[in-house]
């Protein structure tokens, strides 16, 4: 078995307890997270090889992240240390019509200030089944941007497989500039996963009768969304994620994957949230996870949608679902019955 590596960035997350506001906490949970962290998780709890690569502090934070992702299973070597600080942020939990709110404090982190030298990726590369990284990343500095493209024209020579999930943040950067830089970047990707936003947002390809603050989404659209995507970038499967938020503590799960020549649709559910934070991640983990391991496309999917459905259920970044309590939902038992 190839190691599945994954590049990002991690950071601290700190939480009002419960559902308390920022304005009303005294105090705030802890736990450590990020997009690409997150998928690696997800990937060591099913039994993948997986690493996770980044630039930490030396300092005792920074070990605290390092140790973190050790504890789940996620390979930590291949992280570069140096910088002056592990990025945060704060997270508060949203319920009913009250959305959820997240703050930055990530400017000047150790990774968004890494140099394209910190990074042999031939060598990241050796025995590499899988390479994963998401929009976030080169969003962080024009230097991660560079680093970024260095790691997908590299993984290419390797041939290792390559995805990305767009993940636009608007409070990164516009959506101009990240269309011009992740279409160099997606070029070299093999495939794609996007929320029902980000194609939009992206690469200015928007789903028609979709109204997303309405919770009102159209398959069709979508079906065009991820054939322009694989017609543009030569893409060997392109997947997409189907939110349909009624409100913060109640969204409809779905999604789609389009081959180049066949759509498969998954199954939906209709979940009660304890945390959506990692959602889209634990998709891509479960998909990453399918693809690589024999699943058709069918099987792939609904295992990413049933994995992503669990994660709303789980406190905190990471995904702590097993391959089997992810198959038995996939499989129809979404009883909630106590295991006995």
């Amino acid at each position: 078995m190839g190691k599945f590596i994954t590049f990002g960035e991690i950071m601290l997350r700190l939480a009002p307890m419960n559902y308390d506001r920022f304005v009303q906490s005294k105090e705030f949970g802890v736990v450590y997270g990020g997009g690409e962290a997150n998928v690696a998780v997800s990937l060591a709890n099913y039994g993948k090889e997986a690493y996770f690569v980044t630039k930490l502090p030396k300092h005792e934070i920074g070990q605290a992240a390092v140790n973190e992702l050790r504890k789940f299973g996620v390979h930590t070597d291949l992280i570069k240390r140096g910088g002056d600080r592990v990025g945060i942020y704060f997270c508060e939990k949203g319920a009913s019509q009250r959305p959820s709110k997240v703050i930055y404090d990530r400017a000047h982190s150790a990774i968004a200030e890494a140099k394209r030298e910190d990074f042999d990726w031939k060598k990241i590369f050796e025995g590499a089944e899988w390479f994963h990284f998401t929009g976030i990343t080169p969003a962080l500095s024009d230097e991660c941007a560079a680093i970024t493209l260095d790691a997908v024209k590299a993984a290419k020579e390797a041939g290792v497989t390559v995805s990305v999930d767009l993940n636009y943040r608007k409070k990164l950067w516009s959506t101009e500039k990240a269309g011009k830089v992740m279409a160099e970047i997606v070029k070299y990707c093999d495939v794609v996963i996007a929320n029902e936003e980000d194609a939009e947002k992206v690469f200015g390809i928007k789903a028609a009768a979709t109204n997303i603050e309405g919770g009102e989404l159209s398959e069709e659209g979508y079906r065009d969304v991820a054939k322009q995507l694989v017609e543009r970038f030569e893409l060997k499967s392109v997947a997409i994620t189907l939110r349909e938020s009624f409100s913060a503590s109640h969204n409809g799960w779905s999604a789609m994957l389009y081959d180049g020549n066949e759509f498969y649709k998954s199954k939906r559910y209709d979940m009660t949230i304890i945390d959506r934070v990692g959602g889209g991640d634990s998709f891509g983990g479960g998909l990453i996870y399918g693809l690589s391991s024999g699943m058709d496309n069918q099987a792939a999917l609904e295992f990413a949608v049933a994995a992503s459905c669990l994660k709303h259920t789980v406190e905190g970044d990471f995904n702590l679902m097993s391959v089997e309590e992810v198959d038995a939902l996939a499989k129809g038992d979404a009883s909630g019955r106590v295991q006995r």
